[in-house]
């Protein structure tokens, strides 16, 4: 065998980074020697694994492939290692979960998960739903859930729950006793959204084909709470999942709005990386989370 483990863990770093130098720094090994453990891996086997065509190394076919099956590898060495420690079927495992999902759901999945694995190691990254994805695709995560459907050639979506956006207002908001908005109520009144590329936008912006260059979009947060804190001060209406605003409707604070003939539901998605094999620890998680 002519690679080592730690030519694998040097580029796979590489791959993550595309820069040799940042790849070293996070393994806390010169540049050079980074260098030297990727061009010995290249020669020993007569492949090249990046193109370079600038300062950023960029994965060659050959090395998207290897990269894959080295992340496998290292994931099996990492767990041979543990089991040599005698912690076998510890459970560790990295979520990455789309800030409602990670905000209002994956605590209470994560206790239940906990209670089976209590020795595990469990990370739990909360991003929109395309960096969820992107760090699915690029293995900084075992497993991602997602608030929409993402097209990847790399990436496998598992449906997991069904949700439905609701618009809402203050209850002293013009519009709280109307309960549904006419298209012209959608396009005078001044909205206050998530950022245009988390799910939730996602969905409100097909939900309101047709009328978008009309909409006022007042203000854009990427946190759900600062969204209703500006809706119960009077300053516009949001549109945002039924998870996050139940409790404030069931209290009074917020006033549920319907849009006639609008559809505001969408599926929740785990995601998988195509090229990686599931662990027994994706399997519970994914079982806990559908109980």
């Amino acid at each position: 065998m002519k690679y080592t483990l730690r030519q694998l863990e040097i580029f796979l770093a590489i791959a993550k980074y595309q820069n040799i130098s940042h790849a070293a720094k996070s393994l806390h090994i010169s540049q050079s020697a980074a260098s030297t453990a990727l061009h010995n891996l290249e020669q020993n086997y007569d492949v090249a694994l990046f193109k370079r065509p600038g300062k950023r190394l960029e994965l060659t076919e050959v090395g998207q492939t290897l990269r894959a099956k080295a992340e496998d590898l290292a994931n099996h060495a990492k767990e041979f290692e543990l089991n040599l420690k005698g912690h076998e079927n510890i459970g560790h495992l990295k979520v990455g979960a789309s800030i409602t999902i990670g905000n209002h759901m994956a605590v209470s999945y994560l206790a239940s998960y906990l209670a089976k694995h209590p020795e595990a190691n469990v990370e739990l990254n909360v991003a929109n739903s395309p960096e969820v994805v992107a760090q699915v695709l690029n293995y900084e995560v075992d497993i991602g859930m997602i608030e929409r459907e993402v097209q990847h050639s790399s990436l496998q979506l598992i449906p997991w729950r069904e949700d439905e956006l609701i618009v809402f207002c203050s209850p002293d908001h013009p519009l709280a006793n109307k309960k549904t908005l006419s298209d012209k109520d959608i396009k005078e009144v001044r909205w206050i959204l998530r950022e245009p590329d988390s799910g939730a936008r996602y969905t409100f912006d097909h939900a309101l084909s047709g009328l978008l260059p009309d909409i006022n979009i007042f203000l854009e947060f990427r946190h759900n709470e600062a969204i209703k804190s500006a809706v119960k001060a009077g300053l516009g209406i949001g549109c945002l999942s039924e998870v996050v605003i139940q409790d404030n409707i069931r209290h009074g604070e917020l006033i549920p709005l319907k849009l006639s003939g609008r559809n505001m539901k969408r599926t929740f998605y785990f995601a998988l990386s195509k090229h990686r094999q599931h662990n027994a620890a994706i399997h519970d998680w994914i079982a806990q989370c559908t109980l």
